[in-house]
């Protein structure tokens, strides 16, 4: 056995392997060096404060690969400057190595603007500060969303949350100024559903019922009723209800009577006007009569009057003629002597 492992033409197959594995081994390792250049390397080309397309053009120059990456902008330098390079400058590297440049873009990288419509407009403004945007010019319009967020112009047109625009941009906001009042009732008989939809939508009113007479939705049919009528002053945003059909309004003149006495009665101007007159108040009333108080316990001095002589009669025309000496009843076509006042004396 031991013999045959020693036998001239194992060994020679052994070699035989031997080499070429080594040969092998060694073309493998040439074919690294020649792919990936071992041993050659180029220095990297000092490419700062270049604008991005000088820089590119060098480096392919120098056989060198780029990547751009658009850096935090900075407006102290200039759009599209070459800010930062790694490997840095004057390093060796590899022909083919990548080189990534950090370059100063344009303008502030974009931002979406937010969905801010419908949104009371200090919420909206704090929405779009924390985004990085600013909020320039505030124009107010007709609307019954009183502070409310209407439109948001960029630039002077009207964009939509979620357009790309450079952070630190300023943006206008159309923002409701309320309802106005007392305005004239828009005429949308002889109109289709659909027509006076739109119609009442442009006035800033809003469509309360739709009867339809054969009660269906079909927005096709015909208003031939309103209500508030046309003309009539009301503020915007209230609601205005219609009454519609398939036939003309010249056709529906009884229904429309009907819909008169119910929501329009006339009023009989040929009767006496009601007067109405205001009801003084508690405070307005007159104040009743009190009787006088009692004589103060203080300082009060009653004038003495001489008693009567009964002995003489009264004279015609005098006071006491009416009043006998014995107090009897005075009699009933006199009027009773009134009592004299008691006087106040005040002791200072």
């Amino acid at each position: 056995m031991f013999k045959s492992l020693f036998h001239w033409k194992v060994l020679v197959n052994i070699v035989l392997a031997m080499a070429l594995f080594a040969g092998l081994v060694w073309l493998t390792f040439r074919w690294l060096e020649f792919h990936t250049n071992h041993g050659e390397e180029v220095p990297v080309p000092n490419v700062m404060n270049m604008t991005v397309h000088d820089a590119i053009k060098i480096l392919d120059d120098s056989g060198l690969e780029y990547e751009v990456d658009s850096f935090k902008y900075d407006p102290k330098f200039r759009p599209f400057q070459v800010l930062a390079v790694n490997p840095n400058p004057g390093s060796n590297v590899k022909n083919g190595r990548i080189i990534t440049l950090k370059v100063n873009p344009r303008t502030w990288a974009k931002v979406a603007i937010p969905d801010i419509i419908d949104r009371y407009k200090g919420l909206a403004f704090n929405q779009l500060n924390l985004v990085g945007l600013k909020v320039g010019d505030t124009l107010y319009e007709p609307s019954i969303q009183r502070d409310a967020v209407l439109r948001i112009l960029y630039n002077g047109t009207s964009v939509k949350p979620g357009t790309q625009i450079p952070r630190f941009s300023a943006v206008d906001l159309v923002i409701g100024s309320g309802p106005l009042r007392n305005v004239s009732i828009p005429n949308v008989v002889g109109r289709t559903v659909q027509e006076a939809k739109k119609i009442i939508a442009q006035a800033l009113f809003e469509v309360g019922i739709v009867e339809h007479e054969d009660g269906g939705k079909d927005d096709s049919d015909i208003v031939y009723y309103q209500d508030p009528e046309f003309g009539a002053l009301r503020d915007q945003g209230m609601q205005i209800d219609l009454w519609a059909s398939k036939k003309t309004p010249a056709e529906l003149q009884n229904k429309i009577k009907q819909l008169d006495e119910m929501y329009r009665p006339k009023i009989d101007t040929a009767l006496a006007p009601i007067e109405y007159r205001e009801m003084p108040t508690a405070e307005e009333r007159p104040a009743s009569v009190t009787k006088n108080p009692p004589a103060a316990t203080t300082a009060t001095a009653v004038p003495k009057t001489k008693p009567a002589n009964t002995n003489s009669s009264p004279s015609v025309g005098s006071p006491q003629a009416t009043v006998k000496t014995n107090n009897s009843a005075t009699p009933q076509n006199s009027k009773p002597a009134e009592k004299p006042k008691p006087k106040k004396v005040v002791i200072e």
